[in-house]
């Protein structure tokens, strides 16, 4: 037994306490399949929701999901613990993501479509559409960093690491994300509420 699996079993032993990430992908790097259950359990919803949040199809969510997984799996012999464990995940999954967009793009263009193989099994509410329609009008790269920091919770060093950005661009792509969303969602219920108004109107 190594010593990080040894470590695991001995906190798990001792009443549960709960190990770091970095404990459970170093225990996992050196043969603990308990460790990556753990990592799993942990992060299969996260991701889920990271993907989800940046495609209509919740089935490439899921399959993108378990692509990450995959890759966490095949290069976990060789991980190191340079940054947090978070943070080396997501970075799997934004380059998982930027190849997925790049086929889909090219399918696109080979097929001529725009949209291709679209499957949403759940109709989204107006309010989704809506928070989906303003963020799309966002800057690429504002909107990355401004989804990255409301949704996936990370601190600017860690998107910073990720995005390769420093933290100060960092900081002031989100501020500039930010402003521009609160204005084209100030605008677009503003024009939603008009629509309404003439639709009851007419009733």
């Amino acid at each position: 037994m190594n010593a990080s699996q040894d470590q695991l079993e001995n906190q798990q032993a001792a009443g549960g306490e709960r190990l770091s990430d970095e404990q459970l992908m170093a225990a996992f790097s050196q043969g603990s399949t308990e460790a990556f259950d753990n990592l799993f359990s942990r992060y299969q919803q996260p991701l889920f929701a990271f993907f989800r949040r940046r495609m209509e199809d919740p089935g490439q969510a899921e399959e993108l999901t378990q692509e990450t997984f995959l890759v966490l799996l095949r290069g976990s012999s060789g991980y190191q613990a340079r940054a947090l464990f978070r943070t080396y995940l997501y970075a799997i999954a934004l380059k998982i993501l930027r190849a997925h967009r790049r086929k889909a793009a090219l399918r696109a263009t080979l097929l001529g479509a725009q949209i291709m193989g679209r499957k949403v099994s759940e109709p989204a509410s107006d309010a989704e559409l809506l928070v989906r329609q303003v963020m799309a009008r966002l800057d690429l790269a504002d909107r990355e960093v401004l989804m990255l920091r409301e949704f996936e919770q990370l601190s600017y060093a860690e998107i910073g690491k990720l995005l390769a950005l420093p933290i100060n661009t960092v900081r002031s792509r989100l501020f500039r994300a930010r402003m521009a969303l609160r204005e084209l969602l100030a605008g677009s219920t503003a024009g939603w509420a008009t629509k309404l108004a003439e639709t009851e109107e007419r009733a």
